[in-house]
């Protein structure tokens, strides 16, 4: 009589199988560990930019503001020899707009054009060397330029040269170049190199006296 096998128990090995293994385990923990530190990697990076961006916003560095409040020209003379003889002052304001910065000046130096050519280069005169500003502040600085210059006109700039005498105002371009830091509390940042340029109408002064009253002119600064 053949052997009667018993039935295989099924509802165990099915309880075997939905069993994971140890490997199984140690992969899916793996897995989710993964994942949550990349997700919170992810979030540090993303609040990390978030505090910067909302920092540059609150403190991000605003160009200054120079003026040209007043000129005092007493020469502008241009010789058969073709020598320029100058003699001009420049009373200028710089003004600070930053709420939360300051600003340092280091090399504030001007050069002055007629005609589009050169004829003068000075430092802006300031109370020390690498001039210090404070937030919100204004201060007055000038630029005296002194001299004489050759300079090689054509006949068609003699002629502008001569008209401008007779009008007694003067197109000069003055353009400032500038090197600057700013200022957070304690902290300095940056070497910043903008550039500006004044289009000036200098009237010539003759026994203190202007031919017609300078206005006010404001330079334009690329930062």
């Amino acid at each position: 009589m053949a052997d009667i096998q018993p039935p295989p128990n099924t509802a165990a090995a099915n309880v075997a199988a939905s069993v994971p293994s140890k490997e199984h385990l140690r992969t899916r923990c793996c897995y989710c560990l993964c994942k949550t530190l990349w997700i919170l990697l992810v979030l540090v990076i993303v609040l990390v930019m978030l505090v910067i961006l909302v920092f540059y916003i609150i403190i991000t560095p605003r160009s200054f503001r120079f003026h040209v409040t007043d000129t005092t020209l007493t020469q502008f003379d241009y010789a058969a020899n073709s020598t320029l003889r100058y003699n001009l002052v420049l009373n200028i304001t710089a003004s600070n707009p930053n709420k939360k910065l300051k600003i340092y000046y280091d090399v504030v130096q001007a050069n002055a054009f007629y005609g589009g050519v050169r004829f003068s280069t000075t430092d802006i005169n300031m109370p020390w060397n690498s001039y210090l500003q404070d937030k919100k502040g204004t201060n007055l600085f000038s630029a005296v330029f002194s001299g004489q210059h050759v300079m090689v006109f054509d006949r068609n700039q003699v002629s502008d040269f001569h008209e401008d005498t007779n009008d007694g105002v003067f197109p000069i371009d003055v353009m400032i170049r500038f090197t600057i830091r700013f200022r957070l509390e304690a902290f300095q940042f940056g070497y910043y190199y903008p550039r500006g340029m004044c289009e000036l109408k200098v009237p010539l002064t003759s026994k203190g006296e202007k031919v017609v009253p300078f206005k006010v002119t404001k330079c334009r600064i690329d930062f």
